[in-house]
């Protein structure tokens, strides 16, 4: 079930080389991301080093909750 707190997330359509494709999947794999969490990743570290990226805030956090000690 969604986060009913957490801000709506845009779609959007992107066009990429088969090879820059591939490429992505296979770096994504390697840090256990999805390649569409790669890319945002990617995006919102060259906002940052471009002094862009003020209202980005950190990554949303993903997958199963952390466990809690003694449960």
């Amino acid at each position: 079930m969604p986060d009913a707190s957490a801000p709506e997330r845009k779609s959007i359509l992107l066009r990429l080389d088969p090879a820059v494709h591939d490429a992505l999947a296979r770096w994504a794999a390697d840090e256990l991301r999805s390649t569409n969490a790669q890319i945002e990743f990617l995006l919102r570290r060259a906002l940052g080093d471009a002094g862009r990226g003020g209202a980005t805030g950190p990554l949303p956090t993903r997958g199963r909750p952390k466990k809690q000690p003694g449960s």
